[in-house]
């Protein structure tokens, strides 16, 4: 599925399907394991990764991101190393929220969420900008390190990713699919099939 290479050296994957992405909920920076879905596409992420030859595995610290990246060490034979600034954004008071829910309420800050505003911040939690500024210090770290790499994260760290890298706001990068290997270079992103499964909102 992915034959194109990163020229940074640097891949990036999202976290294998939770309950909350199916559901349509915000998880945030809960402790939210993987589903039995999810857990298959971390088995089939590490079967794709493996043709990459990475020499280092990242991954955030939270749970979902954290048995994902389990699983593909154990395939690539890596030791992952943790990292809380890949962390998903704080949703703040959005947290353990449905969407429906969250729309219903206020319309327009939730259009601006889904929209990937760059102005956009979640109640009581995270804005996208404080959150690229530590995804991108995170990067420049892995880049310094053993490359090829590869980084498991989030929806919204992906896009912080990106954006970090393309040099300006990337409003809808966050829309790829649990289980994706996405490469750090926003032109490659932009016309490649990740794998994985079906996009969630990420959240």
């Amino acid at each position: 599925i992915l034959t194109a290479r990163s020229p940074s050296g640097v891949y990036l994957a999202r976290h294998g399907q939770t309950a909350y992405n199916l559901e349509g909920r915000f998880q945030g920076q809960l402790p939210v394991p993987l589903d039995d879905t999810g857990r298959t596409q971390a088995v089939e992420l590490a079967e794709r990764a493996a043709a990459h030859g990475f020499a280092a595995l990242w991954s955030s610290t939270l749970l979902r991101a954290r048995e994902t990246a389990e699983v593909v060490a154990a395939g690539l034979g890596l030791e992952p190393t943790y990292d809380e600034r890949f962390v998903e954004t704080n949703a703040g008071n959005w947290t353990d929220r449905p969407f429906a829910d969250v729309q219903a309420e206020t319309p327009d800050l939730f259009a601006k969420f889904v929209a990937g505003d760059p102005t956009f911040a979640f109640p009581g939690g995270e804005s996208f900008a404080e959150q690229e500024v530590r995804v991108g210090a995170a990067l420049d770290d892995v880049e310094r390190g053993e490359l090829p790499a590869l980084v498991i994260c989030h929806g919204m760290v992906i896009r912080a990713a990106l954006s970090v890298r393309a040099g300006h706001w990337l409003p809808h990068g966050q829309r790829v699919p649990n289980g994706a290997l996405v490469p750090l270079d926003p032109a490659l992103a932009a016309e490649m099939n990740f794998g994985g499964g079906e996009a969630t909102q990420a959240s």
